[in-house]
């Protein structure tokens, strides 16, 4: 490996700038050790438009009307970053067969994570994959065991685990400052994407061969990783989820139909959730839903045996309210805040960044390893588990371990997963 570690990009659609902003943004912090040298994506267009500045194909227009959302971020280039171009691929086969990375960083649609990652670290490459993680859990350990076999890093790129509320809540949690767990409240009913829109403008997240589930994986991989993370394990889940919104549409300023797409991966789904401490809880999500939306802002709602925690607000009984995030910072170990946040980098895409390229250079596995996208993935999937079953509890550990795989199947078997 060259002194800096070189990484290449497939898959380059709309996340694409929110990546390079976080290495932007690692460059400006004094982090040195990366340069990117290699794009590649099916259509050239999409790689070369994130070459340089006032070159090559006009910017994606922004796929989310949120500011806040990672899918509005534009106008981000490699040339931003460093003095040298990528090389240009609209292989991946290519790429992983020339001496041109060390490591991938995979954005494509999900149905492409395995096969390339297992390519890739055949060829002894590390790989960080952005979420969810893989099509079924079988896929996914398939994963694990690679990297565990040719002994490189795999992680997931779940930014919510490196956001500053999850480390302070978590760090609340820990502290006893609720006392004991006891009920989480968690998730919502329509968003920006409601009631019927094609979510982010790609088809594929409503197809279930193509991408495992719907809102169950793509919102469901950000909400376990939160639960697990600042919570604690998930023990059984009884759960429904629906495809509400059969037909979902892409359409103009005026409201004409620009794209339609027939959906049979969920947009809707309800759990109960037991967790291994003994809490329990409850968590919604929907991507349709007519009218008002209704839901738990800033990670829902943890009530514990002297307290609770409501997005920000930290209600300790008998004392005033408190904004957690200012109590870690005030109360915390510097020493943990400087771990979690180091030279004060505090944007999530980069954080998750410096975990991978940092477990690079010691010979480890990230905090958001491929071991943890596999136990995030697990409840998602125990969702679908328990609703293709009619509600019926399952148990996470029995999912993860590919024990109930009834609803994974015919995945599996249409992609030859063994």
């Amino acid at each position: 490996m060259s002194n800096r570690i070189r990484l290449g990009f497939v898959g380059c659609g709309g996340i694409t700038s929110a990546h390079l902003r976080g290495l932007q943004i690692l460059r400006q912090a004094g982090f040195e050790d990366f340069e990117v040298t290699a794009l590649c994506s099916r259509h050239r267009d999409n790689a070369e438009r994130y070459v340089e500045r006032g070159k090559g194909p006009a910017p994606l227009p922004k796929i989310s009307p949120s500011p806040t959302d990672p899918l509005s971020v534009r106008d981000i280039y490699v040339r931003d970053l460093q003095d040298r171009d990528p090389a240009i691929y609209t292989d991946h086969e290519q790429l992983l067969a020339d001496d041109t990375v060390d490591a991938l960083v995979l954005l494509s649609a999900v149905s492409a994570h395995h096969p390339v990652a297992l390519a890739a670290m055949d060829r002894g490459l590390h790989v960080l994959i952005e979420k969810p993680f893989a099509l079924t859990c079988r896929a996914a350990a398939r994963m694990v065991e690679k990297a565990q076999d040719r002994q490189v890093a795999l992680g997931v790129a779940e930014n919510v685990r490196y956001q500053e509320g999850t480390r302070a809540t978590a760090w609340a949690l820990r502290q006893g400052l609720i006392g004991d767990l006891q009920m989480v409240l968690s998730g919502g009913v329509g968003n920006i994407w409601s009631p019927d829109v094609i979510v982010a403008k790609t088809a594929w997240r409503h197809v279930k061969q193509e991408a495992g589930g719907g809102g169950t994986m793509d919102i469901g991989a950000h909400l376990f990783d939160r639960l697990r993370y600042v919570c604690g394990e998930i023990e059984e889940i009884a759960a429904m989820a629906r495809v509400v919104e059969p037909t979902r549409y892409t359409r103009d300023d005026e409201g004409g139909v620009l794209e339609e797409t027939a959906c049979d991966a969920d947009d809707t789904f309800f759990a109960l959730l037991k967790f291994v401490n003994g809490a329990v809880g409850n968590l919604l999500f929907s991507w349709a839903g007519h009218g008002e939306a209704t839901g738990f802002d800033g990670g829902g709602a943890l009530y514990g045996s002297g307290g609770a925690i409501k997005g920000n607000r930290l209600l300790v009984d008998g004392e005033p309210e408190r904004d957690v995030g200012k109590a870690f910072s005030e109360e915390a170990d510097p020493a943990e805040r400087d771990r979690f946040f180091p030279r004060a980098v505090t944007d999530a895409f980069a954080l998750e960044l410096l975990e991978f390229l940092n477990a690079i250079e010691e010979g480890r596995q990230p905090e958001t390893s491929g071991e943890e996208g596999l136990k995030d993935m697990a409840p998602c999937m125990a969702i679908l588990e328990s609703s293709e079953q009619g509600g019926t509890p399952v148990k996470v550990a029995d999912v993860e371990s590919c024990r109930v795989e009834g609803y994974q199947r015919e995945i599996n078997e249409h992609w030859g997963i063994a």
